[in-house]
């Protein structure tokens, strides 16, 4: 089983910066790639900042944060990613647009071994490999935000995912960015979201019908319930518009009520109230992260 070494990442906002940056302080060559290298620059500049202030806390040396750093080329041109050992997409969630990426990758990544990974929340692993040479070889990947923090990552393999596709990127994940994995059923959701978007529609739906502000939802479930963070709060924090996107990929894949997105929550979202990214969800923040995405 070869190792990853080469790592390109489609998507420099905030879920791809942040998978660049565990990729690089693992000691990986990363290309993070978006639409245009201005974009790509902007997401370098974040996890330069987010390096900065590891080492002062002390979570890392000056010349470990200089080399993670040097790590990291931009580029606006995927032709770049063509050497890849493993590329993970990390755009918008979007699955016309995801579809559309792993089409072109398929034809950019020109190393028959390369893995093509997707960190999409919601959408089933079989759609996007369906439209590539290599279904075998296409596997989610799924980082939680912020990347640099959160420990764990889903596995998806699809019915067509090899299972040395699957173990390789388990020990990628698990050995060389040092995360704790789970395996899960390629269905929209996966675990994680599966369990929790439900809870976080349910706060949004108290909050339209009056029965408690969003103050006091978050205040009862921190207080209440030891969570380390309310469920509006932490949609914030997601951003409205991806909560809203895996909401519809699980109410399209199971039909349950509980999984559709409150008209609250669309009003939001079209009104481009979006949560920490736009500096104003459910709460308002004084400054707005640039390019944020899950």
């Amino acid at each position: 089983m070869a190792a990853i070494k080469h790592v390109g990442i489609v998507g420099a906002g905030q879920m791809g910066r942040g998978i660049a940056e565990v990729c690089a302080r693992a000691g990986l060559s990363v290309v993070l790639c978006d639409m245009t290298e201005e974009r790509a620059r902007a997401g370098l500049a974040g996890v330069a900042d987010s390096l900065l202030r590891a080492e002062k806390r002390g979570a890392l040396t000056h010349e470990e944060r200089a080399h993670a750093l040097a790590g990291i080329a931009v580029t606006g041109d995927l032709s770049r990613l063509a050497g890849a050992d493993l590329v993970i997409e990390a755009a918008v969630e979007d699955e016309e647009a995801k579809t559309a990426l792993f089409r072109q990758l398929d034809e950019v990544v020109t190393d028959p071994a390369a893995v093509l990974a997707s960190n999409t929340s919601s959408i089933p692993i079989a759609r996007l490999a369906a439209v590539t040479g290599r279904p075998e070889a296409v596997v989610g990947l799924h980082f939680f935000n912020p990347v640099p923090a959160m420990p764990l990552v889903e596995v998806i393999s699809s019915l067509h995912t090899s299972k040395a596709t699957e173990l390789r990127v388990r020990a990628f994940a698990g050995d060389v960015l040092r995360k704790k994995t789970i395996m899960a059923q390629d269905r929209a959701g996966f675990v994680v979201n599966s369990l929790l978007v439900p809870y976080l529609l349910a706060a949004v739906r108290m909050v339209s019908s009056g029965t408690a502000t969003a103050e006091d939802i978050d205040t009862g479930m921190t207080a209440g319930c030891a969570h380390p963070m309310g469920p509006l709060r932490l949609a914030d924090l997601i951003g409205l518009d991806t909560v809203a996107a895996i909401g519809e990929a699980l109410y399209e894949e199971y039909r349950e009520p509980l999984y559709a997105p409150p008209p609250l929550l669309r009003r939001m979202v079209e009104s481009g109230l979006l949560g920490r990214k736009s500096g104003r969800g459910f709460f308002s923040y004084e400054t707005a992260a640039v390019g944020a995405r899950t």
